[in-house]
């Protein structure tokens, strides 16, 4: 994810001036001089008058790192036809103002504010689609319910300790929720979210994958950076291509029989120390494993892999089968892992 960047701006001040000190002398004390007007002058324009020569026609607005501090001083009732709205990386801390916009609003982008609630207003927008309100502070997932047409929700980075409150979403297709504060997946977390392809929860504290049996449509399930233990609960997930549980505490591959469709795994930085329970998998391309503690003979991985028709990469660096054959590592999988075998660790294999 990227790294969040806040504009910081003195309350008061809309215009800023630069000024130069001037020091003479090379082996004597630093001198102040008078300061010297900057011919460069950074104008900050209050924000009432970011939109005031917009044509009133516009459908997609962009004002990004304005030092906005108040949606209400935009003048959006005058955009009768907006349909995207983007005010990222901005100091916005209430979303009321809302309720100007046209029904005909589609995306909203919020993203990198300093939002803690999310309005009653915005039930009223349910020609939304896209709601990106990653990068702030909100706690509680609500409001919400009358979205009935939101398709990708964004909830990235923020104060978030519960999954609730989005079973009217019936069309929601990707919900992003990573780097919150959820510890737990509830029984009713899902429910209604039967067509959900993606769902994002890394860099959360989620120590059981349960409660996923309302996935029928899921596509994607991305759990990294949790506290997981084992792999469980994917069982209904039949329609599911990629899997990534890197960065958890995982000892063993299973629990993956229903998932005949996986063509991307990833368990990296876990506590494997076997390739197992995978001969099933004939749609698998691609398997990455770096930096657990796999240690068990090339050709019992060959035994494993070798039959899968569709697999072409293998990351296996910093496990002890690779450390201690740095040697002959690279050859012996080619050897032992079939002719679909395309890349290892990154690096293309060659003629």
């Amino acid at each position: 994810m990227t790294d969040k960047q806040f504009a910081e701006g003195d309350n008061n001040q809309q215009n800023v001036e630069r000024t130069n000190l001037i020091a003479n002398g090379e082996n004597h004390p630093i001198v102040q001089a008078d300061a010297i007007p900057d011919s460069n002058i950074e104008y900050i324009s209050p924000d009432a008058e970011l939109t005031k020569e917009l044509p009133v026609d516009i459908e997609r607005m962009d004002l990004v790192h304005l030092r906005i501090r108040s949606m209400e001083d935009l003048d959006l009732y005058r955009f009768t036809k907006l349909k995207e709205l983007c005010l990222r990386q901005n100091l916005i801390e209430s979303m009321s103002e809302v309720d100007v916009l046209p029904a005909c609003i589609e995306d909203i982008d919020l993203y990198d504010n300093k939002i803690k609630h999310i309005s009653s207003n915005v039930n009223k927008l349910t020609n939304l689609t896209n709601l990106d309100l990653s990068f702030n502070k909100i706690k509680h997932i609500k409001n919400l319910e009358r979205l009935v047409k939101l398709e990708n929700l964004y909830f990235v980075q923020n104060k978030i300790s519960k999954i609730e409150n989005l079973g009217t979403l019936t069309k929601l297709k990707n919900l992003e929720l990573g780097g919150n504060k959820i510890e737990t997946i509830g029984p009713n977390s899902f429910e209604g979210l039967g067509n959900l392809q993606e769902i994002w929860l890394g860099k959360n504290s989620i120590s059981r994958l349960n409660n996923l049996q309302h996935l029928k449509s899921l596509r994607i399930l991305s759990i990294q950076s949790n506290r997981l233990k084992t792999i469980e609960g994917l069982e209904t997930l039949e329609n599911l291509e990629e899997l990534y549980l890197s960065h958890n505490f995982i000892r063993k591959i299973e629990g993956l029989e229903k998932n005949r469709k996986l063509t991307t795994l990833d368990i990296t930085s876990n506590k494997l120390t076997k390739v197992e329970n995978l001969k099933h998998l004939t749609n698998l391309t691609d398997l990455w494993l770096s930096f657990n503690q796999i240690d068990q003979s090339f050709e019992s991985l060959g035994e494993e892999l070798r039959e899968l028709p569709m697999f072409e990469t293998i990351y296996l660096e910093g496990n002890p089968i690779q450390t201690q054959n740095e040697t002959a590592y690279r050859r012996k999988l080619v050897l032992n892992l079939g002719p679909s075998l395309q890349k290892i660790d990154a690096t293309y294999i060659r003629g």
